[in-house]
Formats: C-alpha cells, structure tokens, sequence
C-alpha cells in the first residue's frame, strides 16, 4: 500500500501514520475542500508522539483495513499533531470538554465541513469496552445522524451553542482591582490545601510535577518566610527525586505519576518538563543549599545532552512510553538482571539501594527507586555512606550502559521553539549558576540554532525536522504562536544574564517587539495565541490558563516586565500589567490553573534588584564579583553587565549600564533599585554585604 498524504509532513507524529490505509489528511484547505464538495463530515483526530494511548488507537483502529474502509467512505479525516499546532488542540479541546466535561488524547471530534464540531470524546476502542462504543459503530452513527435530515439541524444546533461556548471561553474580562501580593499569598494557601504532607505533590493520584507552582511557593516563601511553602517544595522534590518517576540511572523525569508515591511512572519523557524541572530544582537547590537537587540539575541536564540535542544544537521534543509495543519496558529490571551486569557484590549494593526484590514493583519487575534513606542503606550493607555513594555512581554508569544496548523507546526528534527556549533557560541558568560553561555554550548554540534556522528574517517559526536521512532539505515551518515568542524572549533574557552579550538581549528585544506587533489586541488589551497574519480559524484562540507549559500570555507578561525593567520602557511594563488585569479575576478563583500569571504578580509587585558588574570578564577578579551576584536564591534580581572577551565593551542600551565607571580601574559592582544605586565596590565581600541588606 502506498502511502498516505501524511507522508509529506515532517511531524514524527504524523509520519507515524502514513501508511495507515485511512486516507489521512494534514490540516489543511485540501481537507476542508473535499468536505465541503462531498457534503461529508470531517473526522479529527489529534494527537502526539509520546502519547501510549494514541498508539492503541492508531494498532486497533487506524491499521485495521474494515475500520479504515468505514472511515474513508464515511469522513473526511485529518490527522493532527497536538504540539505542532497547539491553537487547533486548544479549540477542539474545548469543544470536547465542553461537550463531555473532561478531555485527554488521543482526541477525536466529529465536525461540519466548515470546522464547527458537533460531538466528541477521545479515545475509542475497537469493540465495546468498558463503557465505551465501538469506534466502527460509533463512526456509523454520527454519519448516519448527520445525513439524517431530520436529526441533521438539532446537531447543527448543538454545534452552534459550542462554538458559543468556545469564544465566551477567550472572552477578555478586564478588572479594575488592583493586582496585590494577597493574589500570591491566597494561591499559597490553596496550594496548602491540596498538598499531600506524606508523599509530597498536590492531591492524590496521579501526581504531576506542575513546577509552576512549586515556583510560586518558593517565591512566597522568599517574600514572607512561610517555612510551609518551602517544606512543600522540598518534600515534593525530595520525593520526586527519589521515586521511579525520576531516572534513577540515566536522569530525567518522566511525565507524571500514576500512583500517589511517585514510583511508577508514565514512562514518556517529554523536554517540557525536563526543563521546568531543572529550573525548579536549580532554585530549590539555591534556597537550600540541599545537594540532591544540585545532583538532580546535574544529571538531567547530561540527560538532555546525551539522549535530547540535535549536533546543530536544537532539543529534541520527547521519548515515547513505549518500546518494543510495551509501556516502560526499556526502563525495569530483574533481580538477576541487575546481577548479570554488575556481579553479585556491587548488585547487592544496587538491589538493596533501589529496592530491587524478586516480587518487582511493576508487573513483576523493578521500577528503580530509592525507598530508604542512603544511610540507612549503608548501616545494612556494613559502609559508609560515601562508599555507598561510590559504588551507586558505578551502578548507575554501568547499568546505564548495559540498558542502551536494548531496544530504545521511539524518540520525537522534531524541534518545537517555545520547549527549546524553555530548555536554553534551564542550561543558562543553570550554568551561570553551577559556574559550568559548557552549560552556557549549550544554550548559545541553541540560542544560535533558534535564531538562524528558526526564523525566516520576517517571523519566528513553530517547527523544525532534520530531514537528512530522507535527502530533502531540513526545514523549519508554520508561524509561531504567542508561547514560541514569549518564551524565547525569556530564555534570551536569562542567556543575557549569564553571559553580558548584548546580541541575546538584542535579539530578545526584536523578538518582544514582534511579538507585541503580531498577538497584541490593543482594542481588547489582551495577547492572543495565534498572530495577526494567522489562517482564519473558528475562533481565535486565547488560552489563558497554564497547563503543562505556561501559557503564551503568562510567560508574555513575565518577559515583558523583565524586559521593562532592563530597558526603562514603560511601554512593556504597560501591556504586561494590562494583560495581568485581563486574567485577575481568574487568578483569585483558579490559581491551580494560573500559577505563572501569579509568578508574574510576584516580579510586578517587587522592587527588582539590580546588579550591575562593570568589568572585562576575562578578569578574576570581575568574575569574583559575578559570581557573589549569582549566589542564593534571588527570583526578582535582575543582572547585567559590560566589557568581556570578544565584545570589546560592548554594552546594552539599558539605563542601568548609564555611568557606571570602573573604581580605581577595578572591576566594579553596582547595587541598583529602580537605577538609584549603593556606593560601587569593587570587593566580593562588600558586594556580598549589599546584597544582603547588611550594607546601605
């Protein structure tokens, strides 16, 4: 059978149907035109790569010929990947939830030629199975209701009052109270009453890392001393990092949870949370100096340089849950498994540290996790726990090792521009803050990478595929949405901050500016997901609550504030703090659902830090100054810079670099509120006494 249309996309995710015998069509004018000439209605199907149960629809449904013949004769179908078009997913999806009450993928919606759905749902066995129709019977009778003429306008109807339901949705509602830390200190105490004091995480199962709040409870804690905050933070992490939803030998974190104790994952890896993660545990690790979460940034960064980057630089988007059509095989363990790799006195050491035993935790086998403290581990086993630790680094090395040898989950090897940014934060962050360089040089290249191949010279784009393998020319395709730009603009913002290049900073300002000409409504006074020069879509979307990721507008006001606060624009200052009214009222009776909004409540009502280090920063002693500036967790300090190895001073223009001389000569450091600053210093300790408040 040849293949189908698919066949010509780049998604992974899309190529992994095209030889379906569905006749499958991409998003598109060709699909909504032959629905239309037909008179068929169309059949959507949206899901991504990583997603378990888009595969067993796609092995019982969309690889069954009788299945595919019903489908061809009766729809029109299009199949879409979620994370190369998240403004179809958004629509849809709220036409699902509003027709059903919940949501999920793989997600399925029937619609009328024109892209008005009219029912929904998401995954569809082949035969009736608890609780749910047949996906062939259920095909028969939605066409069958929609030819019927008499059944046809009360579906039209139902179609009519969703599309209602969908723009009330992204309706703007400004608020004229004023946006106050109560927004941060009542998300807290809700976040209290979701927490689960005994494992950590919010709620009981399954358990999703949400870093975002997580975030906002450390923020509190910075502003107010709440110890409570900080505990929910640590528990969780501590947990996290001990349980199976963290790759214990080859680091990593899982997509969430299935039980209540974070030990047995849905085994997908996705760069989304990877990349928040390393975030949070690096702040986390500033806040309390614990080494674990240090280890924890450490080993998930190797991670995504081994296993996630592309040569040219990009990050890969995920790994599957899946190999070999079996959930999480390529990640347990036997007994004797464990044993054969390592011999019988280092894999006792191994079973008895991730408690492994002959019963497993996971359908008989091991999922490995840490269940005992370490010491109490080594008071068992007769070392001590550096020993202990020694022989757990060998461990993990070698049965790392021995585990790539087996047959690896599928990887999504597409580059997304809002995950990557997410990620280039993480490693410029983190190797600003851990003093590690090639971390730096990590998010450079992928910086330069986003820059180049991601941007046509007139627009950020969405996606890029290497397309090497197949002799085409790797290409980068579709307009950016909101989160592509307002994420990039942070990661720049951040990369700027751990290096004083003023091209990042450049290039972020270009990009806000951009952003704010492309999704900035000035009559509504809200961002919207998809652009001005956007295909016509059934409505345009605006989804202002973070899920996964933050939002597009979340992240947007987040950008913009520190961009305000680099440049003195008002202007940034003035579209972030509108687009924070437009989601007030979301913010008090939703904060689950808008935690980065209220993160960027944190930063508009906090009288930012300034630190300016004037200095060549091939000098010792202007890195010395730097790196007092970069100690403890300090969410609301903003840092900039000038001179430096290859940029023969060059500076931004910022007002906070405005006559900022050097002492004497010397490297000199600035303390700096609202650009009126403390007396320079040039010495790390005086610098590090006005940091802390002990020098005025």
């Amino acid at each position: 059978m040849a293949p189908n249309r698919l066949a010509k996309e780049t998604s992974p995710y899309l190529l992994q149907h095209q030889n379906n015998p569905v006749d499958w069509f991409p998003w598109g004018d060709e699909a909504f035109k032959l629905a239309r000439e037909t008179n068929r209605p169309i059949m959507l199907s949206v899901g991504y790569s990583a997603c378990h149960w888009c595969h067993v629809m796609e092995r019982e449904s969309f690889e069954n010929e009788e299945i595919a013949t019903i489908m061809n004769r009766l729809f029109v179908n299009i199949k879409v990947d979620r994370e190369e078009r998240p403004d179809v997913d958004s629509i849809y999806m709220s036409a699902v939830q509003a027709m059903t009450g919940h949501g999920g993928w793989p997600m399925t919606v029937f619609m009328t030629p024109d892209g008005r759905p009219f029912f929904g749902g998401t995954y569809y066995p082949n035969e009736d199975r608890g609780g749910l129709p047949a996906f062939p019977r259920l095909l028969e009778a939605v066409s069958e209701a929609y030819n019927d003429p008499a059944r046809k306008d009360e579906l039209l109807s139902t179609s009519s009052n969703i599309v209602t339901r969908i723009e009330s949705m992204s309706a703007v509602r400004q608020s004229q109270e004023p946006i106050t830390d109560d927004l941060v200190d009542n998300a807290s105490i809700a976040f209290m009453r979701e927490f689960d004091p005994k494992n950590g995480g919010m709620g009981l199962q399954p358990k999703f890392p949400q870093p975002m709040d997580y975030e906002l409870l450390l923020r509190h804690w910075k502003r107010t001393g709440d110890e409570q905050s900080l505990f929910m933070v640590t528990e969780t992490l501590k947990k996290m990092a001990r349980g199976g939803i963290y790759d214990q030998i080859g680091g990593g974190f899982a997509r969430y949870s299935v039980d209540t104790f974070w030990l047995v994952p849905h085994f997908e890896k996705m760069l989304y949370d990877n990349a928040q993660l390393v975030s949070l545990y690096l702040h986390a690790w500033q806040a309390t100096g614990d080494p674990l979460f240090k280890k924890v940034v450490e080993e998930t960064l190797s991670y995504v340089l081994k296993e996630m980057t592309h040569p040219e630089g990009g990050f890969f988007s995920a790994q599957d849950a899946d190999s070999e059509g079996e959930e999480g095989k390529f990640y347990v363990w036997l007994p004797q498994d464990i044993d054969t790799v390592l011999g019988p006195e280092l894999g006792r050491v191994a079973n008895a540290f991730w408690g492994v035993t002959r019963e497993g935790n996971f359908e008989g086998k091991n999922i490995l996790n840490v269940p005992r403290e370490p010491a109490e581990v080594a008071a068992e086993l007769g070392i001590s726990e550096g020993e202990l630790a020694d022989q757990i680094t060998d461990a993990s090395s070698k049965l790392y090792e021995a585990r790539s040898k087996r047959i690896w989950p599928g990887l999504d090897d597409k580059v997304l521009t809002s995950w990557n940014a997410l990620m280039l934060k993480a490693f410029a962050e983190s190797g600003a803050a851990l003093g590690r360089e090639d971390w730096i040089d990590a998010a450079r290249k992928n910086a330069e990478f986003l820059l180049s191949k991601m941007h046509s010279g007139q627009r950020l784009l969405r996606t890029w595929k290497d397309l090497g393998e197949s002799g085409e020319e790797s290409k980068a395709h579709l307009n950016g949405y909101l989160e592509d730009y307002s994420m990039l603009v942070d990661g720049l913002l951040t990369l700027y901050e751990a290096t004083f290049e003023p091209r990042w900073f450049d290039a972020a300002k270009q990009l806000a500016d951009e952003m704010i000409e492309l999704f900035w409504s000035f009559d509504d006074a809200v961002f919207y997901d998809t652009g001005s020069d956007h295909e016509q879509l059934l409505v345009r979307p605006r989804d202002i609550f973070d899920n996964a990721i933050p939002s597009g507008g979340s992240t947007a006001a987040t950008a913009l504030l520190r961009l305000a606060i680099f440049t003195g624009d008002p202007a940034y200052h003035r579209t972030a703090t509108a687009s924070l009214r437009a989601v007030r009222d979301m913010m008090v009776n939703a904060p689950q659902a808008t935690a980065q909004w209220i993160n960027a409540v944190d930063i508009y009502n906090t009288t930012a830090q300034e630190v300016v280090i004037v200095g060549d920063l091939s000098n010792e002693a202007t890195r010395a100054l730097i790196s007092v500036a970069r100690v403890g967790y300090n969410p609301n300090r903003v840092l900039a810079g000038s001179g430096g190895i290859g940029m023969n001073g060059a500076v931004i223009d910022s007002p906070l670099l405005e006559d900022r001389p050097q002492i004497d000569g010397k490297p000199t450091a600035f303390v700096c509120e609202n650009y009126a600053c403390q007396l320079p210093v040039t010495d790390p300790e005086a610098l590090a006494g006005q940091l802390s408040g002990s020098v005025v």
